[in-house]
């Protein structure tokens, strides 16, 4: 199985994660977990005049490597093949296409982001990947 878990480094993805590993440790076949992390960088484009796209691409990649640090931590400690992906673009496209892409058999995501502003975007991030996701998406709380 094969399972692409949506990462923001907020508890409730932290949880999602904790319940793929879970979920895989139950499954004979071979299995894996792919973590993504996506960071709409639209706000950052009017930016790219003053520091330019090396700056940006280092900033977003630092944000992703922070979202999914703990994840891969407590994915090690269990012992759970895993790797990690960092796209930037619209969030809930993204997850989409790369479950598509990727042939994943799922797509499990946090109920609700990392503060307050976070919990009404991934709230409606998690109900756009559900619109656009060709594959079963779980929320995890």
């Amino acid at each position: 199985m094969k399972l692409l878990i949506g990462s923001d480094g907020s508890p409730n993805a932290l949880h999602a994660v904790r319940f793929g590993a879970d979920l895989l440790g139950k499954c004979s076949e071979p299995s894996s977990i792919t973590l993504i992390s996506v960071h709409d960088d639209t706000a950052l484009h009017h930016a790219r005049r003053f520091v330019g796209q090396h700056a940006i691409d280092e900033y977003l990649h630092g944000l992703s490597e922070h979202d999914v640090a703990e994840a891969r931590t407590l994915l090690d400690g269990a012992g759970v093949r895993h790797e990690t992906m960092m796209r930037t673009g619209h969030i809930a496209s993204e997850i989409a296409a790369v479950a598509e892409e990727g042939s994943f058999d799922m797509i499990l995501l946090g109920s609700k982001g990392h503060t307050a502003f976070r919990d009404m975007l991934v709230g409606s991030v998690a109900k756009r990947v559900m619109e656009l996701a060709t594959v079963p998406v779980m929320l995890v709380r």
